[in-house]
């Protein structure tokens, strides 16, 4: 065959793009999954879908046509993915917003702005499980937790299988009147020989996040954008007992979200009395280190949009991540520091607002979150505003401020503001630079922070250098970051040859790499350093193993804990070196590990470390998986000390269709003696709509108070969306 060149569309005309004619919808359609419908007679179908993997630029290994119609209020998509082994396709989980990765699946992009930055992502299986996210900025955000209203239903072939998409316009935000055609990409995944292929070619160092790659559908027309209103009242019940607790305490409670379409481009949400209690639990970490550990957001109010607000270079290629992310020093805006306490615990938010979208050129995102006053805690307003502006192809330029402001004093704040810019040339080099001040009261020194980084991704070579530095006095109290006074040196290289030998013996890319990052104070002196250098093997069929060799170096000013069974760790400089082996095998398989396995050097000592996950999935319904993080350790300082740190993980998930799901969480810490369980049953009995009843456990099983009583509380909660 012949391989076809990866065009770079982003720097090349666009009359270059594969070009999509929507279908004007006369008849009603029936999704069904079948393809009988009249208008699917008439639509001219995409073909010619390209290899992403495993071989780059040669024709897809299996047929794909797709056919989109609109009636003017709804996009339809068809799609036929030919296979010629329909017994050999993969399907492993239909749960709401499922891991694509792992079986065969299909996806849609749409870019409904025209801009080449933005979208939404539509995938399906061949069992019809449905998983929506939102692109911001090509994939340096993407937001998994995005929900809309739609539609499909798949069938299997003796041929291969059939997908029928229904997507309303009114779930999307575009601009009826700009008069541009919109962006649109497919892809196909054929999980049994780990294959990738696009409808508009993307080279295999990118994802479908790309969307400056995309190609275009013409020929589009909206009758009307309908009110896009949508109301989200809830009703919640939930008895808790605390730990040691006598009796259960009862509430009743009640709230709403309201979204409406403001304008062409715009969307205001609106928050009363919001309720995170079916948010599943954050899963605790073996933390040998002397921060604090990082939980991610998982409230679906903070989530929704927030690409907008991110500042920073996060990677956009398509790789398996193995390095810390690069915002671990320096996360500008982070929604958890909003309604949750540095333990995690529930801070009331009355009231909140967001505002995002397109504005005359701009993308603007604005929100305002009320919270009450509670222990240790006063009521504090929460205020972030973020504009940008796209400007040549893939450049854009942006300013940011936050505010946190105590309601009750007018000398209890803090603001963060600035400016940042993304610069891309020739298409694969991205310059990523910001420049933040802040102001608290009591602070007039030091406070600021300025990063700036080069990027650059191809297929082959991929290269990123940058410095970042934090003044004495910055602080930012809606953001997460681990140092002040802090210059870090960071470097990421790395090769992806595919030699033939090693395609003989199933391995499709080594990656050589290193991930250096250096810290020095603001004198100049070294401070840190974390220097991992390794080489990775991808499997053809999925697999994965690195061998890494990683130096380390930490400057502590003051003693901490490292673990509960001995004394701090005292002040001083250390330096150590680690081994380490991390290898996963076919996640696609019913039975798949993941381990790492770590010798050599920690702090003043030496140490012994194995983190495993087993799972089983005896079929698409069932995954059960069981964690162990084990660190054994010996250290001189403080002279003689030996601990072990261990922590038990078990997970259980069920899904009783692609509507009712059971998910359970277990962590067992024998140090701390420290049991934890979480239950949530989840029914979506109506388009975003939801029955939620979770069950929460705690113990501490302490020889020292034999009969404490376990926390337990039991959570019911009840959405219903009304969309006008």
């Amino acid at each position: 065959m012949t391989a076809l060149a990866a065009v770079d569309l982003a720097a090349t005309p666009d009359t270059l793009r594969p070009r999509l004619v929507v279908e004007a919808v006369t008849t009603p359609i029936r999704l069904d999954g079948v393809l009988d419908d009249e208008v699917w007679l008439r639509a001219k179908p995409a073909t010619g879908f390209v290899q992403s993997e495993p071989a780059e630029g040669q024709p897809a290994s299996e047929a794909t046509e797709v056919r989109v119609a609109s009636d003017g209020r709804t996009i339809f998509i068809a799609a036929y993915l030919h296979d010629r082994e329909p017994g050999r396709l993969i399907v492993n989980d239909i749960k709401k917003d499922f891991k694509e990765e792992d079986q065969d699946d299909f996806e849609v992009l749409l870019d409904t702005f025209g801009d080449r930055r933005n979208g939404y992502v539509f995938i399906t299986n061949i069992a019809s499980a449905k998983a929506d996210r939102q692109v911001a900025n090509e994939g340096r955000e993407v937001n998994t937790s995005w929900d809309a209203v739609w539609s499909v239903k798949t069938r299997v072939t003796e041929d291969g299988w059939i997908v029928e998409m229904a997507i309303p316009l009114r779930s999307l935000r575009f601009d009826p009147a700009a008069g541009h055609s919109w962006g649109i990409n497919f892809s196909r995944r054929i999980r049994r020989r780990n294959e990738i292929s696009f409808w508009a070619p993307i080279p295999r160092s990118y994802n479908l996040a790309r969307v400056s790659l995309a190609g275009d559908l013409a020929g589009l027309a909206i009758d009307g954008a309908g009110k896009n209103l949508r109301i989200k009242p809830y009703l919640l019940g939930r008895a808790v007992r605390e730990v040691g607790g006598g009796s259960f305490a009862e509430q009743f409670d009640a709230g709403a979200d309201v979204k409406v379409g403001v304008g062409s481009g715009l969307t205001l949400d609106a928050t009363v009395n919001p309720d995170f209690a079916q948010v599943e639990a954050d899963e605790q970490q073996v933390n040998l280190t002397q921060f604090s550990q990082f939980f991610p957001e998982k409230r679906e109010f903070f989530l929704e949009n927030s690409g907008i607000f991110y500042v920073g270079d996060a990677a956009r290629n398509n790789r398996v991540v193995l390095s810390p992310a690069p915002d671990e020093d320096l996360l500008l805006f982070f929604s958890r520091r909003i309604g949750l306490d540095k333990t995690g615990r529930e801070v009331p938010i009355p009231a909140g607002l967001r505002l995002t979208g397109k504005l005359g050129g701009f993308s603007l995102g604005a929100v305002s979150m009320q919270t009450r006053a509670s222990a240790g805690s006063r009521a504090t307003n929460y205020a972030v505003f973020r504009l940008r502006k796209n400007v040549l192809k893939g450049s854009d330029f942006g300013i940011l401020f936050m505010n946190r402001q105590a309601t009750d004093t007018s000398r209890d704040y803090n603001r963060v503001y600035g400016v940042d810019g993304n610069i891309r040339f020739f298409g694969k080099v991205d310059w990523n630079s910001y420049l933040i001040g802040s102001a608290t009261p009591g602070k007039t020194e030091g406070q600021y922070a300025a990063r700036t980084s080069v990027n650059y991704e191809g297929n082959f070579v991929h290269a990123k250098g940058g410095v970042l530095q934090v003044g004495d006095g910055f602080q930012d109290d809606l953001g997460y970051y681990r140092r002040t006074g802090v210059r870090k040196y960071l470097f990421d290289i790395g090769l992806r040859p595919r030699p033939a030998w090693l395609k003989r013996r199933g391995v499709r890319e080594a990656h050589p790499h290193i991930v250096w990052d250096f810290y020095t104070n603001l004198s100049g002196r070294l401070i840190a350093k974390k220097l991992h250098t390794g080489n990775t093997f991808f499997f053809s069929n999925g697999a994965f193993a690195e061998l890494s060799w990683n130096p380390a170096l930490q400057e502590i000013m003051s003693p901490f804990k490292i673990s509960p069974d001995i004394a701090p760790i005292p002040a001083g400089r250390y330096a150590w070196t680690e081994k380490q082996l991390f290898v996963s095998t076919d996640p696609s398989r019913a039975l798949s590990l993941s381990s790492r396995f770590i010798v050599g050097g920690l702090w003043s000592g030496t140490q012994r470390t194995v983190n495993g996950t087993l799972t089983i999935r005896p079929n698409y319904r069932f995954r059960f998986s069981a964690g162990l993080q084990r660190t054994s350790a010996d250290l001189n300082a403080p002279a003689g000390a030996h601990f072990t740190s261990t922590l038990v993980t078990a997970r259980g998930n069920y899904s009783f269709s692609t509507t009712m799901f059971l998910d359970a969480m277990a962590q067992y810490d024998p140090g701390r003696h420290t049991f934890n369980a979480n239950v949530r049953f989840n029914l979506i009995h109506h388009p975003l709509s939801d029955l939620y009843v979770v069950l929460n456990e705690q113990r501490i099983n302490d020889p020292m108070q034999p009969d404490l009583v376990p926390g337990r509380s039991l959570i019911v909660k009840a959405t219903h969306m009304l969309a006008f």
